[in-house]
């Protein structure tokens, strides 16, 4: 039995060099991102991360350093749903969801790419290996730009291997979105898989007039056009709207997925791994949708994410966007033909560079 002897937290933050925008989150200059650390008796270490848009990152340090650090020094590494189970129900009464998730999260990752390591195989083979690539797309933060520099920036993702597109929506004026979305179709033809992103931007009645505004452009699916909380308005803008809907991104549990997938309020769940409780809760989502006959997408942290896409038959479209990470870390996630392909290095094979971030730490 191989028990824990150190966790270790990080705290880091990583300036972007452009400014993004999104329609509830604003501009944002910085991303910052929580790393965990955990060191087996064995001398193994796995290691896990989450991130946030520029706020809370120290409440998540918090969390992991005073909480998790303490709770986890002692127990079997192997043991990951009784870890789980076992911080979840110490943390649960003044930390369901929020910041508490977001460091349970960087934990689990930790431990599955520990036992990864230990067993010498690449985490997607490791969660039952169902093949070593998933169509990806790039995951554009930019309600900013106007039709002409958006087709310019669309360009850049091609040219650099991706064959499917999402964009923001969500601006005050509908008419300049529907302006933006029709120079997208326009650019990339007829087929070409083409998402927009709402960021949560409406109501359910605003949401569903958009939807219908955007119905002439083939859209694979609209992202998050209402809150996750409001489970009616999702459904009525599934029913309504005409066009299929993503959401996920902002939902912190099993339980809340199966609650909207159970109303039919979404036909793409995109859990994030770094919110929804790591590994261990993102691959009980996947099953979760596929036994309701559903494909899963993602949100963020790519380079964790090809993983798990990989290991489950109904994985599709994997969000690909950097927020700077890349430059500190050793080997990018590599896309191929408009596919994420999983690397065969044991564990995650995510390698930081903790030098480097050690330049950024808070």
């Amino acid at each position: 039995m191989a028990k824990i002897e150190r966790v270790t937290t990080g705290y880091y933050r990583i300036a972007l060099a452009e400014v993004l925008s999104d329609a509830m989150h604003g501009t944002q200059d910085m991303f910052q991102i929580v790393t965990m650390r955990v060191l087996d008796s064995d001398g193994s270490e796995g290691v896990g991360y989450t991130f946030t848009n520029g706020h809370n990152g120290s409440a998540i340090a918090a969390v992991a350093r005073d909480e998790i650090e303490a709770l986890a020094i002692g127990e079997d590494a192997d043991l990951i749903e009784a870890l789980w189970e076992k911080i979840w129900w110490k943390t649960h009464y003044a930390g369901r969801g929020g910041p508490t998730v977001l460091a349970l999260s960087a934990f689990d990752i930790a431990l599955w790419d520990l036992k990864a390591k230990r067993a010498n195989l690449p985490l997607w083979k490791l969660l039952g290996g169902y093949r070593d690539r998933v169509s990806c797309y790039a995951g554009g933060i930019d309600l900013h730009l106007d039709p002409e520099p958006l087709v310019e920036q669309t360009k850049g993702n091609l040219e650099r291997g991706f064959r499917a597109i999402k964009m923001k929506v969500g601006r005050d004026n509908l008419s300049e979105d529907v302006a933006r979305v029709a120079a997208m179709r326009d650019f990339l033809g007829d087929g070409f898989p083409l998402m927009v992103d709402a960021n949560m931007k409406y109501t359910a009645d605003e949401a569903i007039r958009a939807a219908r505004a955007f119905q002439p452009f083939d859209l694979t699916w609209f992202e998050e056009p209402v809150i996750p909380d409001d489970i009616a308005g999702n459904v009525r803008v599934a029913r309504e709207g005409g066009i299929p809907l993503a959401t996920g991104e902002n939902m912190r549990t099993l339980w809340e997925f199966k609650a909207m997938i159970e109303a039919g309020g979404t036909s793409w769940p995109e859990p994030d791994v770094t919110n929804c409780g790591g590994v261990t809760p993102f691959m009980k989502i996947a099953h979760l949708a596929e036994a309701y006959n559903l494909p899963v997408t993602s949100h963020g942290a790519h380079d964790i994410t090809v993983h798990l896409l990989c290991a489950c038959p109904n994985g599709q479209f994997l969000e690909a966007h950097g927020f700077g990470l890349e430059d500190y870390i050793s080997e990018p996630m590599r896309i191929k033909d408009g596919l994420a392909v999983a690397p065969d290095r044991a564990g995650h094979g995510m390698e930081f560079n903790w030098e480097k971030l050690e330049t950024i730490a808070c």
